[in-house]
């Protein structure tokens, strides 16, 4: 049997000037005053915002401490030799009561090459959002380099962006080179490569200090940018009741969504990675050699490789996204 358990992380919270209170108010996040939280860290293994296990026998230490003491049993031995003790993985809740930046990541090759660093691809699953809500992803067809210099120099570059309608259940799915940006009335989960590398095109002209407008990379980011990434970006799948819906399925990560109001068996004998659980609706139970772990709405957990078989209990109807590594 063993000792390993699902692992719940204490969560970093952010206060952004975009930034709301919805996370708190419905996402079960706990926050000192009346701060405007833009995001919620579930899992992080960035060196300043490494996440600390809140349960069981592990309470107290970080992610990285863990994987240096347990290895590829929590991440899975070909994890575990791809990215040795650091966590492959960045996940956060967000809420943009304003509109975000309008912003690039660069790949491995350039965040390797210019910061030491893995590039970011990332999703979003959309759990909420304002009838008005909308997600600049990518180019309209047709933009080049040349058009996208001029609309950036004339002030017009959202008027060269695709832009998408957005509705609960929604996802997004950003390669590096993607421009893009979180428009305002959204809430959404966002599962990324280890990376905090963003280089930050438009800001909106907006004051961040009260007195300055934020850094852009407008230089960095031309390098980084794909002007092949154009077009419709949104993935519409609909949860099958007591069943695993595929959503993302890339080199970086899987995800799935599963919605259950019985119990479900998950066998992972095939997999040799951690999974992680984010319950965005409702509440559960894992269960794993006859142990047990309550999951609330807004938790996030983490299942180490170890643990090849669980049961997922409802306590009433459940949704929650699956991800794991290739």
């Amino acid at each position: 049997m063993s000792e390993l358990y699902p692992l719940k992380f204490e969560p970093a919270l952010k206060e952004k000037v975009w930034g709301g209170n919805a996370l708190v108010a419905s996402y079960n996040k706990r926050s000192a005053g009346s701060k405007l939280i833009g995001e919620s860290w579930e899992l992080s293994a960035l060196s300043e915002n490494q996440s600390i296990i809140s349960n069981g026998f592990l309470a107290g230490n970080n992610i990285e401490e863990i994987i240096e003491v347990y290895m590829g049993d929590i991440t899975g031995d070909s994890v575990f030799k791809k990215f040795g003790i650091e966590f492959p993985l960045l996940i956060k809740f967000i809420e943009a009561r304003e509109d975000l930046s309008v912003q690039v990541h660069p790949d491995d090759v350039l965040a390797r090459k210019r910061h030491h660093a893995y590039g970011k691809t990332e999703m979003w699953y959309i759990l909420e959002s304002d009838k008005s809500a909308i997600i600049y992803t990518g180019f309209r067809d047709g933009v080049t380099k040349e058009m996208y210099e001029q609309a950036l120099k004339n002030g017009k570059l959202v008027d060269i962006l695709n832009i998408e309608t957005v509705e609960p259940g929604d996802t997004f799915f950003t390669p590096s080179g993607r421009v893009h940006a979180i428009g305002a009335g959204t809430l959404l989960v966002e599962i990324q490569q280890t990376s905090d590398i963003t280089y930050r095109i438009f800001d909106w002209n907006r004051i961040s200090t009260g007195k300055e407008i934020r850094e852009l990379h407008t230089d960095l980011a031309l390098d980084a940018i794909d002007f092949n990434e154009t077009g419709n970006n949104k993935i519409r799948k609909e949860p099958e009741l007591n069943a695993t819906v595929n959503l993302v399925s890339c080199e970086f990560f899987y995800t799935g969504l599963i919605k259950f109001d019985s119990p479900i068996r998950k066998k992972y004998y095939e997999i040799d990675s951690f999974v992680v659980y984010i319950c965005i609706e409702g509440k559960f139970i894992i269960r794993w050699e006859g142990n047990s772990e309550e999951v609330a709405k807004g938790e996030t957990v983490l299942l180490p490789a170890l643990i090849k078989e669980v049961v997922l209990e409802p306590v009433k109807e459940v949704r929650i996204l699956e991800i794991y590594i290739i």
